[in-house]
């Protein structure tokens, strides 16, 4: 009767080992071009490499700039980086595609200065 009570016991930290891995099918990984965002689907994760050239005119919207085009990004104040950077600095932007009916924009989670 004990060892029932132990395979209960045992049975979710086994479970939960092997929901941690995650999902690894189509969709699964990041897109990692500003070309390819453009044509993501909505809540598709990025993380894209390049440069904020411009602040836009709305608090927190922002032009980004890779190899492949620019896109909008828009970057909450508390998703800043704590050192200031420029359009010169290189940043890695991790976060996830937003689709609205006229066009796509980047909703970033993270911003980190690449040196």
């Amino acid at each position: 009767m004990k060892t029932r009570y132990l395979a209960l016991l045992l049975a979710p930290l086994f479970s939960t080992a092997v929901l941690a891995t995650g999902y690894t099918g189509p969709g699964a990984q990041a897109i990692t071009t500003v070309a390819a965002a453009n044509d993501a689907a909505d809540d598709t994760p990025v993380v894209l490499q390049g440069f904020v050239t411009q602040k836009l005119d709305n608090d927190d919207k922002y032009e980004f700039k890779d190899a492949s085009g620019t896109i909008t990004v828009e970057i909450d104040n508390e998703d800043l980086p704590a050192v200031a950077f420029n359009e010169k600095t290189k940043v890695k932007l991790t976060g996830e595609v937003e689709k609205g009916l006229l066009k796509r924009e980047i909703d970033v989670d993270l911003v980190e200065i690449i040196n």
